[in-house]
């Protein structure tokens, strides 16, 4: 009974992440080695948002514009 109610539960939390993106008003200071933050930056054009991939020691974060669907992104605040 343990296990099934185990594999509900990490099935939920599994599925939460991909109903909702946050979208940063600023990129964080700490970055988890390939943790993905979403950033409302003027850095790309209009309709997309910067993503940043945390890295591992020594190497630099990945950077690029993509296009999030307005369902899937909510905007919030960056805690410092």
């Amino acid at each position: 009974m343990r296990i099934l109610v185990s594999a509900v539960v990490l099935s939920c939390f599994i599925s939460l992440p991909c109903a909702a993106q946050t979208i940063l008003k600023s990129e964080p200071l700490m970055l988890a080695p390939y943790e993905v933050a979403f950033v409302k930056d003027a850095s790309c054009p209009s309709g997309k948002v910067l993503k940043v991939t945390g890295a591992i020691r020594g190497l630099h974060r990945r950077k690029a514009c993509v296009v999030l669907a307005g369902e899937q992104a909510s905007l919030a605040t960056a805690t410092p």
